[in-house]
């Protein structure tokens, strides 16, 4: 195959979903075919590329993994870069299925935290207190009720042979996970947080300050689990900064109380510490 060339992309100013592209699909290099979901526009790239229904994803990179496999073609990998309703929702089943079988394929999910190509509907990625369309904030409601769905954590309990989490805030974490998976075999999976300027409601200037903004206050920790079992923190802040520096400048988040921001400080202080303590037993306990 030819030199990979990035072609330009219909993304909104400041998408971090097609930062996310970008960054992934440099680091895979030329010998990939992309599978896509419905979701937003992103930046693409001059590779075979094949689209299917959400609920499709994980057959349809099976089929082609196997077809590769068929012809002799394993040099060429099959890649899914689906949204996160692709992945915590609609699409879950059928790649939980492929997980299950460990099936030789990579999943890499921007996660942009709510369908946002059809105006910004909850996911099961919406965090907790998060305002979308069909979560509003009045007298009855105060954003999404529930918390973000600890995917990571569902798909390593596969035992499946990598799991990680990444942000477009962090690109060389980003890149060098991207490259280790492309030299292990089975099922791989990495979610890439993707700062959404229209749902997320901030300044398109801020993506990357929001997105380390995530990971310095252990919103949103950087680690890798392989095999379901080993653990590995990726970044480690002497001191965690305060939820607020991610927090405020989103308008989703504003109606918040201080109570309600107290209520997301304590569990990103106490799952931080937990992960912390996985990390020096080098050990996740599923």
């Amino acid at each position: 195959m030819g030199e990979l060339t990035i072609t330009p992309g219909s993304a909104c100013q400041g998408c971090g979903a097609a930062l996310a592209a970008r960054l992934a699909f440099k680091a895979l290099g030329s010998n990939v075919i992309r599978h896509g979901i419905p979701c937003c526009p992103d930046s693409t790239t001059k590779t075979p590329r094949f689209s299917t229904v959400f609920e499709g994803g994980g057959a349809q990179l099976t089929g082609t993994s196997r077809g590769l496999k068929a012809i002799g073609r394993e040099d060429v990998m099959a890649v899914g870069f689906y949204g996160d309703g692709g992945t915590y929702d609609i699409g879950f089943q059928g790649l939980s299925a492929a997980a299950e079988r460990n099936e030789n394929i990579m999943v890499i999910t921007k996660d942009n935290e709510a369908y946002m190509n059809t105006g910004n509907q909850r996911s099961g990625a919406t965090p907790k207190y998060a305002r979308t369309s069909t979560n509003p904030v009045g007298p009855r409601s105060r954003g999404k009720p529930r918390p973000k769905k600890n995917i990571p954590f569902i798909f390593a309990a596969h035992y499946v042979p990598y799991v990680g989490t990444a942000s477009v805030g962090f690109p060389e974490d980003l890149i060098s996970k991207v490259n280790y998976m492309k030299t292990i075999k089975g099922f791989r999976m990495l979610i890439i947080q993707s700062p959404c300027p229209v749902g997320w409601r901030y300044d398109p200037a801020k993506t990357i300050e929001i997105a380390r903004a995530s990971v310095q206050s252990g919103i949103w920790p950087l680690y890798e689990i392989m095999d379901g079992k080993t653990f590995k923190l990726n970044y480690k802040p002497k001191e965690l900064k305060p939820v607020t520096e991610y927090l405020t400048p989103q308008a989703r988040f504003r109606h918040m109380t201080e109570e309600e921001v107290a209520d997301i400080q304590e569990t990103a202080t106490a799952s931080w510490e937990n992960l912390l303590k996985a990390d020096e037993m080098g050990r996740l306990i599923i």
